[in-house]
């Protein structure tokens, strides 16, 4: 008797105190958390050690991997005009137009809605730091309350490329000095947007510089140094920066923060970004595996479970669906949303996992499951040991799971039916129709 005592005793404690746990970890994410968006430039999974790198060693980004969960299947768009366009309307590009780096630019406020205006009536104030990519107007003209923005990509010293002289911030045209490297600029504005939202919910959008060519000198480098794997590492240096001023403001705890590539590793360095010696499927610009596949990494302590690898898959447009999620914000109803929240999965739950991804650009596209992708030319391909390699099928129909995966990605794309919505108008690559034109290679804008 007075053992079953003693074991009442202590199982109703253990109720209370998980009880109080829960109630605690309820608080924590029912108050108004802020949402850091790090989007990197040209940053594909074998740019990452903690996806396995060859070359580069990236310790920030592994820890924000090692407090967090890593995911082994995030996709967007391989090209960084629709990559963005998929990221800031959470709809895909036959929808919006954003097929081609051109007509991303065609994409306006009154017929699209961006993650700052979902945000702002749930109580949030915005920011844009970095790359507006192919855009019209400014972030201001999309909703973002604050911004610093600059043409173009690769933007880093003043004397190294001339469109690098001019950046704007919250409306105001401004030169950079040749003295001062674009990326810290950028990390300036950025603490002060935090110092001076720190008591009230934001949503801040980094868009980084690096990795995009023309690779330059960073502060940190030597002479004779390796000035990719110098622009990869300054690049993880600014992230841990950032992570200080989240600690020194006391705002870290109460933080999400996805880190995230908006396409795979550019043509010319694809080579040495290798996983355990082997060369990765595609790269930036093409419809292979790691043109779109890119490291994607969900941080917060205290609230999501560290030490997590995810296969759970994801797209870009799922991103605006889970902050508005997190946010406690309405989606907007105007159009036909395509993304899905993974909140809950980010605390453990089921939630409502998607069982295929899609990707678009230009003139072509695909639809893709966890072991099968079926593209627009009707090609099935046996994706079990990506990224490395896609194995065409042959004869799929001769056998009943091949049979079975292309009739159910088939299905998918007839009911996306995306050649039903707007399609590239610029020769169908998705890069911009002067690059196309050009017979001499040049850097991948």
């Amino acid at each position: 008797m007075k053992n079953i005592k003693y074991l009442i005793i202590t199982l109703t404690l253990a109720t209370v105190s998980s009880f109080y746990a829960q109630k605690a970890t309820a608080k924590k994410v029912s108050e108004k958390p802020n949402i850091i968006f790090i989007l990197a430039d040209d940053l594909g999974i074998g740019d990452v050690s903690c996806y396995g790198s060859d070359q580069n060693k990236t310790p920030i980004i592994d820890q924000l991997a090692k407090g967090g969960i890593r995911f082994t299947h995030g996709y967007t768009a391989p090209l960084c005009g629709p990559s963005r366009a998929m990221i800031l309307t959470g709809r895909y590009a036959f929808r919006t137009g954003g097929v081609n780096q051109d007509m991303v630019g065609e994409i306006k406020p009154e017929n699209e809605i961006l993650i700052p205006s979902v945000l702002k009536p749930a109580g949030y104030t915005t920011s844009l730091v970095g790359k507006w990519s192919q855009f019209s107007k400014t972030p201001g003209d999309f909703g973002f309350d604050d911004y610093l923005t600059f043409a173009g990509s690769g933007d880093y010293w003043s004397t190294e490329k001339k469109k690098s002289e001019n950046y704007i911030e919250n409306g105001v045209n401004k030169k950079l000095d040749a003295q001062t490297y674009m990326p810290d600029l950028m990390h300036d504005h950025l603490v002060n947007f935090l110092t001076t939202n720190k008591d009230k919910p934001f949503f801040l959008y980094y868009s980084m510089v690096h990795v995009h060519a023309v690779i330059q000198r960073t502060p940190d480098s030597t002479p004779g140094s390796d000035l990719y794997a110098d622009n990869t590492a300054y690049m993880d240096k600014l992230v841990g920066k950032l992570l200080k001023t989240l600690d020194d403001l006391k705002l870290r705890k109460n933080t999400l923060i996805i880190f995230m590539g908006d396409n795979g590793t550019a043509s010319q360095y694809a080579d040495r970004s290798s996983i355990g010696g082997k060369k990765l499927s595609g790269k930036k610009g093409t419809m292979l595996e790691c043109g779109s596949l890119v490291p994607t990494i969900a941080n917060w302590p205290g609230v999501i479970d560290g030490g997590k690898t995810s296969d759970l898959l994801i797209d870009s447009t799922d991103l605006l669906p889970t902050f508005a999620d997190l946010a406690g914000a309405k989606l907007p109803t105007k159009n036909v949303l395509d993304g899905r929240s993974f909140l809950p999965q980010l605390f453990g739950k089921k939630g409502n996992p998607r069982e295929w991804i899609f990707i678009e650009l230009g003139n072509k596209w695909y639809v893709r499951d966890s072991k099968w992708k079926l593209n627009r030319e009707g090609e099935l391909f046996d994706m079990s040991n990506s990224p490395f390699e896609e194995k065409l099928v042959i004869n799929y129909s001769e056998n009943k799971e091949t049979n079975d995966a292309y009739n159910r990605l088939k299905a998918t794309l007839n009911t996306l039916s995306p050649e039903k919505g707007i399609i590239d108008n610029a020769g169908g690559s998705g890069r911009h129709a002067s690059n196309v034109n050009k017979k001499k290679d040049k850097v991948e804008e």
